[in-house]
């Protein structure tokens, strides 16, 4: 148990939980001192030859202590005589210590470079600590009723008298470091950037970071630690962020735009890699750890998270839940105090131990998703905005002048940088970026066709970006035109969200059906993409069916067919139903939706089945149609079984939205003559729930309710 908690502890570069301390309470004197002897020579055999950029002195100091206490081991353990009760409590006390000893030696040598040098003072005191504990158990230790050895003893002793002595120490050329990171960081917060050849000197000769791969890795651990932070970390966020950007901007500006091996793959084949452990698992009939698996989808989770009451999914099952309207934990059903995902990271490795085990392959996500759901909400600093802007100027020159390698790397990193804040997004399209993407949607590249449209997709987030790209020419046909024919499932998906972003604006309605095969193309995807795809297209059709010009173009499009066949799928029916209810508005679309055989009945299921806003908007899509549609659509909808019911249960069950509608309905057969064959059992229910909102439901414009976010993406 002990090694399981450091491994992941030491994996989320955090505090290890409790477990990892429980002395081995059962083991006799014997095995507790041969247990002993192999961690603590297992320690020195790694440690001694093996020089730690940072914490030298520290390190070394703590490693030639835990020598002596080897040679005091092997002794004991070569001896025959039983110890005494307080020699063996002392023993598991330092059974405690070696732990606490290789976790702080592994986290120095696993962590990043800047990350230790932020944390000097605090790794300082840790070492200090373990010293200070040193020297109290040698105080405890009852040396005296021991027979050691003349020299075992002379090396305790003095082993003892260095402990005592020794003081909190913190290297004076770390400290120097330390004090310049600091120093650039002001630079860029006075609105400076700092000289170029003081940055190679830092961070290339001093750090020893010199290659895109390297400084990618010094970024990812440092927005790691962001993420995991829980109010505690020092320095704040906002600090480390700038950071983050001041390393961001060095790797450009030092290395240049070579790359890095991140995030480089085009979709499909990432989307290949997911199906390969169910299909593994199938073939060989392994049965999956109940923890391993998630609640929702009870597949082995890619990419586990955990949510505001503590629960852990995989991240594609609980985002899919959410984008569908819960607000609810799936298992316990408590209310979600937020929706921000945190990576459990500790499940993750034990899960990719477990596959490594038993030959399954398992390849989890290759970036972390650091979106705004994801990333804590903490306030960039000026410094960091600064270097941002700095950076995003670097990489709109290389996309405008680069060669074809230089210019997707540069699209992928403003990909990135586009993923979060709105300032990032304005830094980005003031430097003139958008014009240059615009060409690469047009790439044979798969891979930079698909990175541009992501990048042109965060951009899109930003209102002010919206005029930008929608005025650029050309831009709206190139993005359609990855909607239709893509070269990944990916980039077709992203260009869907891309037209929905845009399409938040009401004058882009019309100019966005207007382009060529826009509609279609999403009423394509909306038939036979992924659930992810359909639920991008769906979100789209409905912003554009939210214009009252457009009804003509969705019908002609064939978009009227793709959304009542939307209303067989539960990823999707809720926003289906809402498009549908404003098509129906006009009589033109009243007509074209009752031509579709299946409509009214699909509709009657959402009413049946639907989530509370998808009954809302089915039950308004039918009061619709019997308003714009005539007597014919109104007879058919009278004539479908069980709505009677349905109309009641909505009537003293449904939202206050639905029961309003659905009184509205009511009212609606009620004029018809053969209403009391149907409906004679609503009268009751109408006017208890019906007559205060009567008067109420003349329009219908602001009455579709459905919940959209723009998505950022995670790619």
């Amino acid at each position: 148990m002990a090694t399981a908690a450091i491994f992941s502890s030491l994996k989320r570069r955090r505090s290890p939980c409790l477990e990892a301390f429980l002395a081995p309470v059962d083991l006799s004197d014997v095995a507790l001192i041969q247990t002993l002897a192999s961690i603590s020579g297992e320690l020195v055999s790694c440690y001694t030859s093996k020089s730690l950029f940072f914490q030298r002195k520290n390190s070394r100091s703590l490693v030639r202590k835990i020598e002596v206490i080897v040679v005091l081991l092997e002794f004991l353990r070569d001896g025959r005589s039983d110890l005494p009760s307080t020699a063996v409590l002392c023993l598991k006390e330092l059974y405690l210590l070696l732990y606490r000893s290789k976790i702080l030696l592994d986290y120095c040598a696993e962590s990043s470079k800047l990350w230790l040098l932020l944390q000097s003072h605090s790794i300082s005191g840790h070492f200090h600590d373990l010293n200070l504990e040193i020297c109290t158990l040698l105080d405890v230790f009852p040396l005296k009723n021991l027979e050691l050895s003349e020299d075992v003893r002379e090396q305790l002793e003095l082993l003892q008298k260095q402990s005592t002595r020794a003081q909190f120490y913190v290297d004076k050329h770390d400290e120097e470091l330390r004090v310049q990171l600091f120093a650039f960081l002001n630079e860029f917060e006075n609105g400076q950037i700092p000289n170029p050849v003081e940055l190679r000197v830092f961070f290339v000769h001093n750090l020893g970071i010199s290659n895109a791969k390297s400084f990618r890795a010094e970024i990812d651990f440092l927005e790691e630690q962001i993420m995991n932070h829980e109010g505690d970390i020092e320095p704040p966020a906002s600090i480390l962020q700038g950071f983050v950007a001041l390393t961001r901007f060095c790797r450009f500006l030092l290395c240049g735009f070579e790359e890095d091996d991140i995030g480089m793959r085009c979709g499909n084949r990432k989307k290949q890699r997911r199906g390969l452990i169910t299909q593994e698992i199938a073939d060989t009939f392994i049965t999956v750890p109940k923890d391993f698996c998630c609640p929702i989808s009870l597949d082995l989770m890619q990419d586990p998270v955990i949510i505001s009451t503590g629960q852990t999914y995989d991240r594609r099952s609980i985002s899919r839940w959410m984008e569908e309207g819960h607000s609810n934990c799936p298992k316990t059903g408590q209310v979600l105090a937020h929706n921000r995902l945190v990576p459990n990271r500790a499940l993750r490795n034990l899960i990719m131990q477990w596959c490594t085990a038993h030959g399954v392959s398992h390849d989890p996500p290759e970036m972390i998703d650091t979106s705004a759901d994801a990333f804590p909400a903490a306030s960039p600093s000026k410094a960091a905005l600064e270097a941002n802007k700095a950076t995003a100027k670097l990489l709109v020159e290389q996309l405008a002048s680069g060669p074809q390698g230089a210019r997707t790397i540069a699209a992928k990193e403003i990909r990135l940088l586009a993923k979060t804040g709105k300032e990032n997004r304005a830094f980005i399209a003031e430097a003139g970026a958008i014009p240059h993407l615009r060409e690469l949607l047009s790439s044979p590249s798969p891979i930079a066709q698909e990175i541009s449209v992501t990048a042109m997709l965060n951009l899109s987030i930003y209102d002010k970006n919206k005029s930008r790209i929608m005025d650029e020419k050309g831009c709206l046909q190139s993005i359609v035109d990855v909607l239709r024919i893509g070269r990944t499932t990916e980039a077709r998906e992203n260009a869907a969200a891309t037209l929905f972003s845009l399409s938040a604006v009401h004058d882009y309605k019309k100019r966005i059906a207007d382009e060529g095969s826009a509609v279609e193309a999403l009423a394509g995807l909306l038939r036979e993409g992924t659930p992810r795809g359909k639920k991008d297209a769906v979100t789209a059709l409905f912003n554009l069916s939210t214009h009252t010009e457009n009804c003509l173009k969705m019908i002609e499009a064939g978009a009227v067919n793709a959304l009542v066949g939307a209303l067989g799928n539960e990823v999707v029916a809720e926003e289906a139903a809402g498009a549908l209810a404003l098509i129906v508005r006009q009589p033109i679309g009243a007509e074209a939706v009752g031509k579709e055989e299946s409509a009214i009945s699909g509709l009657i299921g959402m009413m049946r089945c639907g989530t509370p806003r998808g009954k809302e908007n089915a039950v308004a899509a039918l009061l619709e149609l019997c308003r714009s549609g005539g007597s014919a659509a109104t007879e058919r909808v009278l004539k479908a079984p069980a709505l009677a019911g349905l109309l009641q249960s909505l009537l003293y069950t449904g939202t206050k939205r639905a029961r309003r509608k659905a009184a509205s309905l009511a009212r609606v057969f009620q004029k018809c003559e053969n209403a009391p064959l149907h409906f004679g059992g609503l009268g009751m229910g109408y006017a208890f729930a019906g007559n205060s909102a009567a008067n109420r439901d003349s329009g219908f414009g602001n009455d579709v309710s459905v919940q959209m976010s723009i998505p950022v993406s995670v790619l």
